[in-house]
């Protein structure tokens, strides 16, 4: 898998992670990660914070400890600013709003989450920006970075994130699900999916070290572009 490099400079570097890729390491290591990528370019990398394997967008690593310390205070501080844009099913109400549960993980171990009164403490802040009935085309500004969060508040608020098999039905979106009239191209088989990976992607990243002002964007990536095109189509 390919990545494209934000910025980077001595201390760190910003990288657009595509969907598909593991931010880390998993537990048996046998899939690539883009940290080991980047270990393998630059040698010792070290996390600050992750993404989730199918989220895709700006994620930050340091270059060397003091850096990784220095990184690690402003998020565990909560001096970032952290934009994601994601589709969830159906229209929000209120179109806008604040979701305040905490988070941990699930009793099971199994590599999910939940939400429990024993949790950390977990903010996320929503406005829609397209409302197309079916989906909504949302902003999350998160004010806490825990494992899953707008996974776990958007399912709380009754809108999971469209092809989230962990939170939701996982189900991918198909051009005939959303066109009445549908018809297969001349050489294809089979219909694929217009989307079938998380609708989750961190857009832009800002923080201050050192006295200087930092910020990332990472562009949508084709799939979400392309998806977003057809419902604005139906939508207009």
């Amino acid at each position: 898998m390919k990545f494209d490099t934000i910025f980077e400079n001595g201390m760190l570097i910003a990288v657009n992670k595509p969907a598909g890729l593991l931010s880390i390491p998993g537990r048996e290591g046998k899939e690539v990660s883009l940290k080991q990528m980047l270990a393998d370019k630059y040698g010792e990398i070290f996390t600050v914070h992750r993404l989730d394997k199918n989220t895709s967008g700006v994620i930050v690593f340091a270059k060397n400890e003091a850096a990784h310390k220095a990184l690690s205070g402003l998020f565990e501080s909560r001096a970032t600013e952290k934009i994601y844009y994601g589709l969830v099913h159906g229209s929000l109400s209120p179109q806008s709003g604040k979701i305040e549960e905490p988070i941990m993980q699930h009793p099971s171990g199994n590599g999910k989450m939940v939400l429990h009164i024993k949790g950390k403490p977990a903010f996320t802040e929503y406005e829609t920006l397209e409302d197309f009935k079916r989906f909504s085309w949302v902003k999350f500004n998160i004010l806490t970075g825990r494992t899953h969060q707008i996974r776990l508040h958007s399912r709380f608020i009754g809108h999971s994130i469209v092809c989230d098999d962990l939170y939701g039905d996982g189900s991918p979106v198909f051009l005939s699900s959303l066109k009445k009239k549908y018809n297969l191209g001349r050489n294809e088989m089979e219909e694929r999916p217009v989307l079938s990976r998380l609708a989750l992607h961190s857009a832009s990243l800002k923080f201050t070290l050192d006295e200087e002002a930092f910020s990332f964007e990472a562009p949508l990536p084709k799939d979400l572009k392309a998806l977003l095109q057809q419902l604005r189509k139906l939508n207009g």
